[in-house]
């Protein structure tokens, strides 16, 4: 079963992937992971191939088109990243968000920088992600109509989460196995 965990900067996608992918012994292929190795690929630093990548919007397609890709070589797996749900076939599309303010809390706490730092970094990254995904492939971020289950990740911890999604998976097994 191919599933898809997407969601805004610092709603924990990455964390519940890792979790779902811990339960159900599926591989996880993350945007994130994608953009490192890519990186790593041109001999670059993170920040080096960020810059690149502010410059140069093939770097997107080229994220999503590796992404998919690899996604794609496997029946059982779990996809992370903003556009996963909208870029990878999936039995099963999550969206996991939260209210901006808790997410900008973890990200500052993850990154060790200060809250109003990171406040202005993710306004304008979460405004250029969303002109760049209406242009480049005509995605309205803010459209959740594709997605199965949504999951405020303010009120749960990833495990619970991770445990909702285990109980969809379930389901859906069960639903084709006519029980």
């Amino acid at each position: 079963m191919r599933i898809t965990i997407s969601g805004p900067p610092g709603s924990g996608t990455t964390t519940v992937a890792r979790k779902l992918s811990e339960k159900l012994g599926y591989p996880v292929i993350s945007a994130g992971e994608v953009f490192r190795k890519l990186a790593r690929e041109r001999g670059m630093s993170l920040e080096e191939f960020s810059k690149y990548a502010e410059n140069n919007p093939d770097i997107d397609n080229l994220i999503d088109k590796r992404q998919r890709e690899e996604a794609l070589r496997y029946e059982n797996v779990v996809v992370e990243g903003r556009l996963s749900g909208w870029m990878v076939p999936a039995d099963l599309k999550v969206w996991i968000y939260c209210d901006k303010e808790i997410r900008i809390q973890r990200i500052a706490r993850r990154e060790k920088k200060p809250v109003e730092v990171v406040r202005n970094e993710t306004e304008v990254r979460e405004e250029l992600e969303k002109r760049r995904y209406l242009k480049i492939y005509g995605i309205d971020i803010e459209d959740r109509s594709l997605y199965h289950i949504m999951i405020n990740s303010a009120r749960f911890t990833a495990d619970q989460i991770a445990e909702m999604i285990l109980r969809a998976v379930e389901l859906i097994y069960d639903e084709k196995n006519g029980s």
